[in-house]
């Protein structure tokens, strides 16, 4: 089960690359706009602060993420409440324009499979592709939710060939935990940026497609498996017994300490990153 205390480790970090795909977004009044594999909520709530007039709606298929997304905005009415109740002026500018949290819902779904009520003007995808069988099948579909004009805006982890990743797969299949671990889906990663771009100009897009690697100084002890223990480690952790899963971990966070040893500042990890941001026609 997804655990959205430990994905908001290293928010900062986890959140620049939303930041910088929609950057590259240039909607200006989009009506409807949809966060698929949305998380706790937080950078969904962002979406609905950057298009005032959008009705914005975050999707995940975790029930956890989904509680957290709808506490979050729950936690936004109540502050807003609370602020327009300062003094009569802010009550009244308040009511002219609704609120972001107004605009803002949460739905438990299959990203793969969910259908919108109208055709989006935007449609954002985070860090969620990766996790999905039939990646180029499942962007095509998502182009094909766009409005005319809309735009699709999709960004993901593209670093399988990394030490985090060989080390869950070899540690996965190792006698002692294949038992567990044979069938469980581990995290899929980018399929060649090129594949990206063609198939969403067989959609019918004008796509931009790039990639860009970070190097993310994390602070703490053993870092990199604290950071994976939010995402890529999850179906490890969900399929083993929990004792299992306590000895998975050791064994993962000594090879993290030795593949990316600690500096007098932190603990560099190189983190690369696909994007891709496609306009419909």
């Amino acid at each position: 089960m997804w655990d959205p205390g430990q994905y908001r480790h290293f928010a900062d970090e986890r959140s620049r690359p939303f930041h910088d795909l929609l950057a590259r977004v240039p909607a200006e009044e989009p009506a409807q706009v949809a966060d698929l594999g949305c998380g706790p909520g937080e950078l969904t709530a962002t979406l609905a602060r950057r298009w005032p007039g959008a009705t914005v709606t975050g999707v995940d298929s975790s029930p956890a993420m989904i509680e957290a997304a709808q506490a979050t905005a729950a936690q936004a009415t109540a502050a807003q409440a609370t602020a327009a109740q300062a003094t009569a002026a802010q009550a009244t500018a308040a009511a002219r324009a609704p609120a972001a949290h107004d605009r803002l819902s949460f739905e438990l779904a299959d990203v793969t499979r969910w259908q919108p009520a109208a055709p989006l003007d935007v449609l954002v995808a985070n860090a969620v592709l990766q996790w999905l069988p039939g990646q180029l099948g499942v962007l095509t579909r998502w182009a094909g939710l766009l409005a005319p004009g809309g735009w699709l805006a999709v960004q993901l982890p593209g670093n399988f060939d990394q030490p985090g990743h060989v080390a869950i797969r070899e540690l996965a299949a190792t006698p002692r935990w294949q038992r567990w671990l044979a069938g469980v889906e581990l995290n899929r990663q980018a399929e060649d940026p090129g594949a990206y771009l063609d198939a969403l100009i067989a959609a019918g897009c004008e796509a931009d497609v790039w990639e860009t690697t970070y190097l993310h100084v994390l602070p703490g002890e053993d870092p990199v498996l604290e950071w994976y223990r939010g995402t890529g480690l999850r179906p490890v952790i969900d399929a083993l017994p929990a004792a299992e899963a306590t000895q998975f971990l050791a064994a993962f966070g000594d090879r993290m300490r030795a593949a990316y040893p600690a500096r007098r500042y932190g603990t560099v990890l190189p983190f690369r990153r696909v994007f891709m941001v496609a306009q419909r026609g």
